[in-house]
């Protein structure tokens, strides 16, 4: 079991010993120390808080509600949400910051606290490490004639949806006239809420949602990768939809199915938004080095300059902003749309891509087919405790020392045209091995080499 703190936030699995896992002691203790950094760095005293589907949801909710009350700070709990619905809400509040409850793409034992500036967006590394530093000093709790103000806000789902809708480059009408059958796999958390309601405001009349029931007991595994949505494939195959979609729990990554129940692609996702918004506002463009070159070709068809970043969501924030970036994101399915929000949100990648679906007046499947045949084999080696990674790349810099290299985040390779990058993951104690080839015989080749390379190297 495991705790991790990381830019990311604090997360990590449900029961056991505290400074080990998520428990109880240990969300205190963070939820203190984000509250207290807060109460030093801004006039307001006002934290938004919302939560996804997970078992221990409500559990987790109480505990932070209860310590940022008992620091004198007043709480705006949306309650069941999304991740980019909490990030809208906290701007939209003029709050002092966010928590949003949800592990993201981790199975069900994992929960976390994604901790939000006053902008709605993702604290940086430098402000991460000052509430990790405060967590291990000593708290202090206002008398009970200054505990905050706790208030629920159901409102949120609905100006998320008309935000979308509202948007001047979603078109409701062209995906009216489309009349589209999508599948939804809502994975047992709050895209059930969501993701409908969103399809019914586009006009979508034909929306069947499978795994739909709130109960964070996820049906499969919730990361959206294409081993774990044989059923919304097979579902979109059988009822003879135009196309499926998923999201992870806390629906701030996006992938779609094709009508053939073949896979669009997460990395693809991104691409196909991002040939969008280039068509109609020409720009740069920003991804994770992790995240597929097709991003680039596109940018550089429309006129525009791609940049890499680190990966991570403030990661990409960051050089989106620095390069003035129209569009952004990574490849795992998340979009950034800097006029609607800095933060990934599925609900507006929907919008986005249905119009772009609806104006190309292709099927998915030959949308999908107009952008480059790369492909990306995506895996990793799980950590031992006790394992020093940074000699395990040293040995890897080594080896690969005649090839082109860049290690500002773990560490990627270039073969000619293919890639591989190796870096420990924000969420989880794991290695990831990303490689990108135009052949995916050659993609899976160079991952299996190079993870013969770190087992040998461990």
């Amino acid at each position: 079991m495991a705790l991790i703190k990381s830019i990311s936030g604090i997360r990590g699995t449900i029961g056991g010993k505290p400074g080990e896992n998520f428990t109880p002691i240990d969300i205190v203790k963070f939820t203190a120390a984000f509250g207290t950094w807060l109460l030093n760095h801004s006039t307001g005293k006002k934290v938004v808080i919302g939560r996804d589907g997970r078992i221990s949801g409500e559990l987790v909710n109480r505990i932070v509600s209860s310590t940022l009350l008992s620091l004198g700070i007043d709480v705006i709990d949306l309650g069941l949400s999304t991740t980019p619905t909490v990030e809208i809400a906290v701007k939209e509040e003029n709050a002092s910051g966010g928590i949003i409850l949800t592990a993201s793409h981790n199975p069900k034992e994992w929960n976390a606290l994604k901790l939000l500036n006053s902008n709605g967006e993702f604290i940086n590394a430098e402000e991460g490490q000052a509430v990790l530093e405060l967590a291990e000093k000593e708290i202090n709790f206002v008398t009970v004639d200054k505990l905050g103000n706790y208030e629920v806000n159901d409102t949120y789902l609905q100006k998320h949806i008309n935000a979308v809708v509202n948007y001047e480059l979603v078109d409701i009408a062209a995906i009216k006239k489309c009349k589209f059958k999508i599948v939804v796999d809502a994975i047992n958390s709050t895209g059930a809420m969501f993701v409908p309601a969103l399809l019914k405001a586009l006009g979508v009349k034909e929306v069947l949602v499978i795994n739909e029931e709130i109960n964070g007991r996820f049906a499969h595994n919730p990361e959206p990768l294409p081993e774990h949505l044989t059923e919304l494939s097979n579902e979109v195959k059988k009822h003879n939809a135009n196309l499926g979609i998923a999201v992870d729990p806390d629906v701030d990554r996006l992938c779609f199915v094709c009508e053939d129940g073949s896979m669009f692609g997460e990395e693809y996702t991104l691409v196909a938004v991002a040939d969008y918004i280039l068509s109609k506002r020409k720009g740069n463009t920003v991804s994770n080095m992790s995240s597929t070159k097709a991003l680039k070709d596109i940018t550089r068809k429309h006129g525009g300059e791609y940049f890499p970043s680190a990966v991570g969501e403030v990661n990409v924030v960051k050089k989106m902003k620095q390069v003035n970036a129209s569009i952004g994101g990574e490849g795992n399915g998340g979009i950034i749309v800097p006029d609607f929000h800095y933060g990934r949100d599925a609900l507006i990648g929907i919008g986005l891509f249905l119009t772009h679906l609806a104006h190309s007046k292709k099927s998915i499947k030959q949308l999908r087919g107009s952008y480059p045949a790369y492909f990306i084999s995506k895996n990793k080696i799980t950590l031992e405790k006790g394992i020093d990674v940074k000699e395990v790349f040293k040995k890897i810099k080594e080896k690969y020392k005649n090839n082109p290299m860049n290690t500002e985040d773990g560490l990627k390779i270039e073969f000619n045209e293919d890639w591989v990058h190796l870096r420990t993951s924000n969420t989880e104690p794991i290695i990831r091995i990303y490689s990108e080839s135009n052949f995916e015989t050659t993609a899976e080749n160079i991952a299996r080499k190079l993870m013969k390379d770190i087992s040998e190297a461990m």
